[in-house]
């Protein structure tokens, strides 16, 4: 082993243990979100779907990846407001454009001719979708649809005294929300979790005296519902628009109260409980949508909801509880961070987000920022449930922002970045039925919009099949989306060795792969394979014929998704032996492709020529795809283009760039893939300080939870890294983060990690192998290959000495 001098003249060790069957443990810690008030529930929503409830933004989320809820914590009128993972408006539309393929030659010439302003003209009218597509963003009333809130559950107590001793938390620990406080004399409690396996909200209230606790229940939404009784339940119903003035989704959510003394009563609008002791609530919901095309319908909801129901309350609490935690805990135990010797808890946790504005510091809220997002991961998206959307599976509007759709140019995808490394595969799982659901739909896009064979989906798409462009081409034409969205299935493997999931997403790789071989034309310049008519995800430039165009050929975004999406493919077909003719024609179309260029001012170009841009700080860093969450430019493979990226980095941020949540966390990845830890904490800095609410929710604004997940990423990225066939231990530590330690972080080629660090520098570093693959360890300039087998791990351990 060769070991280099650093420039501290410290020389750094590295020592090899034998630690087969070595028994691996997490440690715990307290991880609470915690308030000294409530959420106001009286404050009403406000009806644009664009603009953030303030009062919304303090509730505490709960979910089991099917049911949401957000606890507001108030005392004498309590809102819960509900979601339902598929409480979508809209209906499958068929909005694939016939006339497009024909005008595609002619696109093609004209940029080829640097004809930008007819280009764009001939594209805005041929290539977009024939339909009313999104709406824009206003999806609620037409085909495409609209992820919306399931309404709201109601719970007033009659009082309009004062209260004292108020305190409301989030324990990550164990996914349950708690609020207490002293009225009247009397110390209530509220104790509430989301259960997966028993498919029910249950929500748990008690008082320290007898008799004491009387309230009556309600179930609302704005729109398309009714309430009645039935069987001792309080049932709310209704049907979603379809968008054609016509019935669509239909959706069922039954309430029941069971009371330890005292006495329940039902109307058709209420449940009323008076002078109980202790009172259980349980919840359940669902609708009759299923996951199939072109059917997308047949879920028995309302038999669902009723054997759910019976089910929980057959059951004691405390068994619930148990059950609940068993389950969760399975999955958020896995990880554990610790940035400060101290717990630190003495500050409510609003209150801890406010003065970070100030201190731009506060290593025990990063703790808690990382594990929330994993969090919201585990509550938002389970095995066999749909993906997380753009506000996870939480939503208080009828016109949720975007639709809360699965934007598929960075957003839906920046969900699942934490899925692998944070070790919550599983959780990724949902992400691949959705796209296994979208080949047959992409298919007839590919056919109808292209005359190509495979399939494809553009920036948009939703849980009706959306795979058509957008109703503008300016953003609409991102023809990038099932590559990129695809690159999902590479990763898994990579961290799972998992090859009956390859063999299961090959065909759809493969279908991917035909498209772009179908796509690519030859640049009469150059002879390279380029993509387009296309766009750079949303970002506009300066022509030379003097138009403000952002249709091109070969941006850099297509060209790198697609180098990603054939690399994948090439080496799926190497793990699973497979060959064909596609494995053929895509390793000669890989070394045919336009890759990436360094402009004359050394950054890294976002199209196949100079263009000046018309927003030079703009969000998206699509361009740089390739250096994160992509695998073609690196540090050690090449590094004259990572400092091109860096340069493209530096240069956003100065003009402006990274000023949205999402934007500002994938940010941190980007530079922690750089080694530039003070960069990466800084873009890290900016979402806790500009982006983050008083529940910590990410704001774009308005509120994204991308930025939350990305944000977990980012820290886990400054952590570990391992893309480029070796594993990075603290690759980008910044100053502040002196002493730490962090347990049961995954790293591709199936590792999982340990690292513990005092002073900045490498204390020990535990790597245990999952699957038995070889790799090399590294450390600064240290490296150490690592040869074991399924079981076996490898204890490094650092001491400097002069």
């Amino acid at each position: 082993m060769k070991i280099k001098r650093h420039l501290s003249s410290l020389f750094i060790m590295l020592v090899l243990f034998s630690c087969t069957n070595e028994k691996k443990e997490t440690s715990s810690k307290a991880l609470k979100l915690w308030y000294n008030q409530p959420a106001d529930a009286t404050v009403k929503d406000s009806p644009d779907g664009w603009k953030d409830d303030p009062e919304w933004l303090k509730a505490l989320p709960l979910g089991n990846g099917s049911l949401g809820l957000m606890v507001f914590g108030d005392v004498n009128k309590e809102r819960i407001q509900l979601n339902e993972e598929s409480m979508w408006s809209g209906s499958v539309d068929v909005n694939d454009n016939p006339v497009a393929k024909e005008a595609q030659a002619k696109i093609r010439q004209l940029l080829f001719e640097g004809k930008y302003k007819e280009a764009t003209e001939l594209t805005n009218k041929t290539q977009i979708c024939v339909g009313k597509g999104s709406g824009h963003g206003n999806g609620a009333e037409v085909p495409f649809g609209c992820f919306q809130t399931l309404g709201d559950l109601w719970i007033e107590n009659g009082k309009t005294t004062g209260y004292e001793n108020y305190y409301r938390e989030l324990d990550l620990n164990d996914a349950v929300v708690r609020v207490k406080y002293l009225q009247d004399g009397v110390n209530y409690q509220r104790e509430i979790f989301t259960s997966q396996p028993d498919q029910a909200m249950v929500a748990r209230f008690t008082a320290d005296k007898m008799g004491q606790i009387s309230f009556k229940c309600s179930m609302s939404r704005p729109e398309r519902f009714k309430t009645y009784s039935e069987n001792d339940q309080l049932v709310m119903s209704g049907a979603l628009s379809d968008g054609k003035g016509g019935n669509g989704l239909q959706y069922m959510a039954r309430l029941k109260a069971v009371c330890k003394n005292g006495s329940v009563s039902y109307t058709d609008s209420t449940v009323i409980v008076e002078n109980a002791d202790e009172v259980v609530l349980f919840l359940t919901a669902s609708t009759d949508y299923v996951l199939s095309y072109p059917e997308y319908k047949g879920r028995e909801y309302e038999k669902i909801t009723n054997e759910n129901i019976e089910r929980a309350i057959s059951r004691p609490y405390q068994e619930l509880l148990d059950t609940h935690k068993k389950e969760y805990q399975a999955y958020f135990n896995r990880v554990s961070i610790d940035l400060t010797p101290e717990n630190n808890i003495n500050f409510a946790t609003d209150q801890r987000v406010i003065d970070f504005k100030k201190t731009k510091s506060d290593p025990h809220l990063v703790e808690l920022l990382f594990q929330y997002g994993r969090y919201l991961l585990i509550s938002s998206s389970r095995p066999g449930t749909l993906p997380a959307n753009l506000q996870g599976i939480w939503a208080n509007k009828i016109q949720t922002p975007w639709n809360g759709d699965y934007h598929t140019d960075v957003n839906v995808e920046m969900n699942y970045w934490p899925a692998e490394v944070t070790n919550l595969s599983e959780m990724h799982l949902p992400l691949f039925d959705l796209i296994e659901s979208l080949v047959k739909p992409g298919e007839k896009t590919a056919q109808v919009q292209y005359g190509n064979k495979g399939w494809v989906i553009h920036p948009i798409t939703n849980v009706w099949g959306y795979t058509s462009p957008g109703e503008m081409a300016s953003w609409g034409m991102h023809t990038g989306g099932s590559a990129w969205i695809c690159s999902h299935i590479g990763e898994h493997y990579l961290f799972t060795d998992d090859k009956d999931f390859l063999r299961r997403m090959y065909p759809v790789l493969k279908g991917a792969v035909e498209f772009y071989l179908d796509w690519l034309v030859a640049d009469p310049k150059t002879g390279k394979l380029v993509s387009g008519p296309a766009v750079s995800p949303e970002n506009s430039f300066i022509a030379p014929d003097g138009s403000r165009s952002q249709i091109s050929m070969g941006p850099a975004h297509d060209q790198q998704v697609i180098w990603q999406l054939f690399s994948d493919f090439i080496f799926a077909s190497e793990e699973l032996e497979l060959e064909n003719t596609t494995v053929q024609e895509v390793k000669q179309a890989i070394n045919l492709l336009a890759g990436p260029q360094i402009g004359s001012d050394g950054r890294l170009m976002e199209w196949a020529e100079e263009f000046p841009e018309v927003e030079p700080g703009h969000r998206h860093i699509s361009h740089l795809f390739a250096l994160h969450p992509g695998r073609q430019i690196s540090l050690e493979n090449t590094p004259e283009l990572a400092k091109a990226a860096q340069k493209s980095l530096d240069y956003r941020i100065a003009n402006g760039g990274g000023h949205t949540g999402w934007s500002a966390a994938w940010l941190i990845s980007q530079y922690a893939r750089l080694n530039q830890a003070e960069k990466a904490k800084e873009s890290l800095n900016t979402v806790l300080e500009k982006s983050t609410s008083p529940n910590l929710f990410g704001l774009h604004p308005p509120f994204q939870m991308d930025a939350n997940f990305g944000a977990t990423a980012g820290i886990a990225e400054m952590l570990i890294q391992s893309h480029d066939e070796t594993i990075h231990l603290l690759p980008a530590l910044p100053f502040e983060w002196t002493t730490g330690e962090v347990k049961g972080l995954l790293a591709r080629g199936g590792f999982e990690v340990d690292i513990k660090w005092r002073d900045n520098e490498l204390v020990e570093a535990v790597i245990y192998s999952k699957t038995g693959t070889n790799c090399k360890i590294r450390y600064k300039e240290i490296e150490k290959e690592f040869n074991g087998n399924i079981g076996d791990c490898i204890k490094l351990h650092a001491a400097d000495y002069k």
